[in-house]
């Protein structure tokens, strides 16, 4: 073929693409979609979504310069992926339309129905609701806003689960196009999409999204690695590809033989899933052989143990590594077996065993709720799986008896943690019960009723008494002894138990039982605070403040929060602190500094001077004589740093950087205490503190490397600290003496040279 032709070929085809992502050409392949799934041949609902949804959005452009109505389409065929029922089809064409446009909500109830109007609301209040992941080390006030912008969305899920489906199609197409976003809305997006809506799509059993949304979170989140693992696994491809086949053969023939009818196949697991068992075992591609899974697809439950002896038979199952999903779901009612084999070769692999009907509700999860079926009169009939939901239906009980935000965090990250491992065992009637691995009998005592667990006694373990630390194990028949006589939990159970759900209610009942006590030592608590610290009591004990720290802690009454306070859940520091910002915003005082400085003056009974303060530190104030000078902890100043003082209740005047974030965000009644301060070195340097962080990839060595790198520039390391995050990033907080921020430039320099290094910041409060 002629150069000349080769072009001509490949221009064709990139029309042909273009082509197929117009709005016209992306609406016919909605509608191809839906009629595949649908009973009904009216689509004419779906049609009138697209044209309003294309007025709607007629002037507006994506980041990519798309037209904007490209996205509501995508997000509308992928719910169609999920064969849903048209009204979820045609909010998804419209979610946007009333946040962005000039349609309003009483527009679409008017022209789709109320069903419509609701999932359409329920969307653009999702879209409004931030879900800050940053967690670790945050504010109370952060974690508490968090919180509650949590509960509102599982709330916002619990009135109509469609709605969060939605969200997860929205999203899904908003990663599948983040490359037109920045390098920060990147990482953003793709950790909130990891830490909320990954999880939310595993609990809701939906694989066919909860696989790609892991993959696209791990391609902007960690690009290195997800790049380096598409280039190792597309190099062994064939050989990998041959080795599954041949497995898939051999599996289909003996099953056959065994006059079963199934379906085999094989496929690689998807990138994330490898890299989680390449940084949980701590080993490279090439040492992880079970890379991928074969899957046997079979018509009833009695064909997955007949074909699961059969491959028993024909290759040795590595011990405990056999799982009955079928006879103990997950907690999203994900069913299969799964059992663990050696090849002829000696390699390990995984085999799934299930049924058409297991396997259509593992890709599609909650959505099966919505799927059309015939009915005798011709309408919609929802087949509910009210199980599926019994995790959602925790979380809104719980929290309605949760004050403590930590607490909510906590049941989140812990019952609901969707890569921890879980232990099954029984009631004496049979039920299954699921509780979080290392559990004990007191968490499934509380698991059953809380009352069984207040009045627990002891507990029997497959008959035998067992000692009420004992860990459950699999299969283990489980007995609670009971006595109307017991004096309640005790609070050493705290430690011993696993799930949060068994934490909250052992908490709640001191709570109760004590209330009237926690209430009278709360009280005595905030007054004893306020004594020490000199503070009125009785002017912050004002209704409108009362109120509002009830409203901002989420607590029915005054008597509530005192009961918090009294047993711990709350800090009365946080409480007076608070009350009197309050109260300062309300009895604001304009001072000077001349003021501020006369008051401190007058305090300890010395004169102002008008004049300028030398210490030894090198330092220069505006101020008074005999009043200490001392550098802050929390941004550590040295020499050539901009500075300013800050004169402090009863401990002299504290130096800051002028970028300090703690001197950025005073409240404005504080910015009177700022006062000018500047640096007179004096001959013969003195050493100054400076504390810097380090971000670098995790490697062996690093350590070594970067102390290499301080003792070459001749600094003292005073402290350094280190941790690393889950996606085997690695932060380096260190202190040590230098003489001037040129010393503590060069410093830094030396420190970027070393490798893995990716960016350092100076401590800034």
């Amino acid at each position: 073929m002629s150069e000349k032709s080769v072009i001509s070929f490949d221009s064709e085809v990139l029309a042909k693409k273009n082509d197929a992502n117009t709005p016209e050409a992306l609406f016919q392949e909605l509608i191809s979609r839906v009629q595949k799934y649908h009973p009904s041949d009216d689509i004419s609902q779906i049609s009138k979504a697209y044209r309003a949804a294309e007025q709607a959005h007629k002037d507006q452009v994506r980041k990519s310069g798309e037209p904007y109505i490209i996205h509501p389409l995508n997000v509308a065929i992928i719910l169609a992926d999920l064969e849903l029922d048209k009204e979820t089809i045609i909010a998804g064409i419209l979610h946007d339309v009333v946040e962005d446009t000039f349609m309003t909500e009483e527009d679409l109830k008017k022209e789709f129905g109320e069903d419509v109007a609701l999932l359409v609301d329920g969307v653009t209040k999702l879209e409004k609701i931030p879900l800050s992941t940053e967690v670790t080390g945050q504010s109370d006030e952060k974690l508490e806003m968090q919180a509650e912008n949590l509960r509102k969305m599982f709330l916002a899920m619990a009135k109509d689960i469609r709605v969060i489906m939605i969200k997860l199609a929205d999203r899904l197409h908003n990663m599948r196009t983040l490359q037109f976003k920045n390098p920060d809305s990147q990482k953003r997006i793709a950790k909130e999409t990891l830490e909320i809506y990954c999880p939310i799509a595993q609990r809701l059993g939906i694989s066919k999204l909860k696989i790609e949304l892991d993959d696209l979170s791990l391609k902007y989140l960690e690009p290195n690695v997800y790049y380096d693992l598409v280039d190792k696994i597309a190099v062994r491809k064939s050989v990998r590809e041959s080795y599954i086949q041949d497995i898939v053969k051999e599996v289909g023939e003996h099953i056959k033989n065994a006059d079963i009818s199934a379906t085999v196949d094989g496929r690689v697991k998807h990138f994330f899933s490898i890299y989680k068992k390449m940084k949980n075992q701590n080993k490279t591609l090439d040492q992880i052989y079970d890379l991928f899974a074969v899957r046997i697809i079979v018509e009833t439950v009695k064909d997955c143990y007949a074909a699961l002896g059969v491959i028993h038979e024909m290759y040795k199952p590595i011990p405990g590594r056999f799982k009955d999903y079928i006879a103990m779901p997950k907690p999203n009612m994900y069913q299969s077996l799964h059992t663990t084999l050696i090849g002829t070769n000696g390699q390990p692999f995984e085999v799934q065993i299930r049924t058409y009907e297991m396997h259509k509700a593992a890709e599609y999860g909650i959505a099966a709720h919505w799927k059309y079926k015939d009915a005798s009169d011709g309408k919609k009939v929802e087949t509910q799986e009210e199980e599926k939901l019994v995790w959602l239906r925790q979380i809104l009980e719980w929290q309605r008896d949760m004050s403590d935000n930590t607490e909510f965090m906590d049941l989140l990250k812990n019952d609901l943690d969707l890569f921890s491992d879980n232990v099954y065992c029984f009631t004496p009637t049979g039920e299954v019960k699921n509780l979080p691995a290392g559990s004990t009998p007191i968490d499934f005592a509380y698991s059953i009723h809380s009352a069984v667990g207040n009045q627990m006694v002891g507990a029997r373990a497959n008959g035998k008494l067992v000692n009420i630390d004992y860990q459950i194990k699999n299969g283990d028949r489980l007995e609670i002894v009971t006595s109307a006589n017991s004096k309640g939990p005790s609070r050493d159970w705290l430690n011993l138990v696993k799930s949060t759900q068994a934490k909250n209610k052992i908490n709640q009942w001191f709570k109760n039982e004590f209330k009237e006590e926690n209430i009278t030592s709360g009280r005595e608590q905030l007054a004893t605070y306020c004594k020490n610290k000199s503070i009125n009591l009785s002017e912050l004990l004002m209704p409108e403040y009362m109120e509002a720290i009830t409203r901002k802690y989420g607590f029915r009454d005054w008597d509530a929060v005192l009961a918090a306070i009294g047993h711990g859940a709350l800090k009365e520091g946080q409480v007076v602190n608070k009350m009197r910002e309050l109260y300062d915003r309300d009895h604001q005082k304009e001072l000077t500094n001349e003021e501020v400085l006369a008051a401190i003056a007058e305090a300890s009974g010395t004169g102002v001077r008008p004049a300028h303060m030398k210490k030894k530190s090198g330092i220069t104030v505006r101020g008074i004589a005999d009043l200490s000078v001392h550098f802050s902890k929390c941004c550590s100043p040295v020499p050539g740093d901009e500075i300013v003082g800050f004169v402090t209740r009863g401990r002299g005047i504290s130096i800051h950087r002028t970028d300090c974030v703690n001197m950025m965000n005073l409240p404005e009644m504080e910015r009177v205490r700022v006062i000018d301060a500047e640096w007179k070195p004096e001959e013969g340097q003195e050493k100054y503190t400076a504390e810097i962080q380090i971000f670098a990839t995790n490697r062996n060595g690093l350590l070594a490397d970067i102390s290499r790198a301080l003792t070459e520039k001749n600094i003292d390391i005073l402290t350094m600290n280190s941790r690393i995050n889950k996606q085997g990033m690695a932060t380096l907080q260190t202190a040590f003496a230098v003489e001037s921020r040129e010393e503590l430039n060069r410093v830094i320099d030396k420190i970027r040279s070393v490798e893995g290094v990716v960016d350092i910041e100076r401590t800034t409060g």
